[in-house]
C-alpha cells in the first residue's frame, strides 16, 4: 500500500485539500496525506467554502497553508492524484520518473482512462463558485476518496491486487 500520498490541483486552496482532509480521514494512520498546487502561492489558506464544507464533515482546514508542488514533494509520493489531466501532466513534466504513479482521482477511482462521450476525468475547480458549488465538489470528492480507499484496503489484503 502506497505510504505517501500527494494531490495535487492548481492552488492548493479548494479541491486538493478538501480531497487530502477526506483521504487522511478515510485512511487515518496507514498513509501520509499532503497537497500541493501546480500554480500555488505559498502559504495561502484554504477557501473559506472549502473550510466551511469540510467543517460540515467533521474537518478541520483552518489551519491549511498552501504549497507550490516542487519536485521533491513529487519524488517523495509513492502515489500522486491529481484532479484533472493537465494537472497529471504537469507533474510528470516536473518529475518524469512520477509517470507510472500519477493519476487523476477519478482514474485512480476506478473511472476509464478513455470515459465515455460526455463523461470526463477532471474535477471542476470550485473557486469562485457559491458554497452550494463546493459542497457539490466536496460531495464528488467523497465518493471518489472512498473508491480510492476501497481500493487501498485490497492493497493490504493477501492477494490484493498490485499497483
Amino acid at each position: 500500500m502506497p505510504r505517501n500520498i500527494l494531490l495535487v490541483c492548481t492552488g492548493n486552496t479548494c479541491r486538493s485539500p478538501m480531497a487530502a482532509a477526506l483521504l487522511a480521514a478515510r485512511l487515518g494512520d496507514r498513509c501520509r496525506v499532503q497537497s500541493a498546487g501546480t500554480a500555488a502561492l505559498p502559504g495561502e489558506p484554504a477557501s473559506e467554502f472549502a473550510v466551511r464544507v469540510m467543517a460540515e464533515r467533521g474537518l478541520d482546514l483552518s489551519g491549511h497553508r498552501s504549497r507550490p508542488l516542487v519536485p521533491e514533494l513529487v519524488a517523495g509520493a509513492d502515489l500522486v492524484l491529481t484532479m484533472t489531466r493537465g494537472h497529471r501532466q504537469a507533474v510528470v513534466h516536473l518529475c518524469p520518473a512520477a509517470a507510472d504513479r500519477t493519476f487523476t482521482l477519478r482514474e485512480f477511482a476506478g473511472c476509464p482512462l478513455h470515459p465515455p462521450q460526455g463523461e470526463d476525468l477532471d474535477i471542476p475547480d470550485p473557486l469562485g463558485g457559491s458554497e452550494q458549488v463546493y459542497r457539490q465538489v466536496a460531495d464528488e470528492l467523497a465518493r471518489l476518496v472512498d473508491a480510492v480507499a476501497a481500493r487501498m484496503a485490497r492493497f493490504e489484503t493477501p492477494g490484493g491486487e498490485q499497483a
